[in-house]
């Protein structure tokens, strides 16, 4: 079962073991709009591990302080990027630098969905 949220920024589906968010073209991602995330998923998933999946269908920048406080909820044990076909750079080897759990990015959504499956099982 899953849940589905639209927001003026994107839309967030919560699935049994991974959040999966499209954001919006042309936003950026602060620190304020991850505590939004955040509050989503204390929500959702309260002390359940989950595993966040960031489908990039479209084009957006990403705060890189946002990764800081992403390392912090200790109930995330997975953060996926999915590149969409629009998406020219790949800035996921930057992006790693920043986070200290598990990074990982795909081509494919449903290998990202495999990954984070995994690890919950883990």
């Amino acid at each position: 079962m899953s849940v589905i949220m639209k927001y003026p920024y994107g839309n967030i589906t919560c699935h049994a073991n991974y959040m999966i968010a499209v954001m919006n073209e042309g936003i950026t991602v602060s620190v304020d709009l991850n505590n939004e995330l955040y509050n989503i998923a204390r929500k959702y998933y309260g002390n359940r591990n989950f595993v966040y999946i960031t489908h990039r269908k479209n084009s957006y920048s990403v705060d890189p302080n946002v990764y800081f406080e992403t390392s912090k909820i200790k109930n995330l044990i997975g953060f996926a990027v999915v590149l969409g076909d629009s998406v020219k750079i790949d800035n996921t080897d930057f992006e790693r630098t920043f986070i200290s759990i598990p990074f990982k990015s795909f081509n494919s959504l449903d290998d990202a969905k495999a990954w984070a499956d995994e690890l919950c099982r883990k």
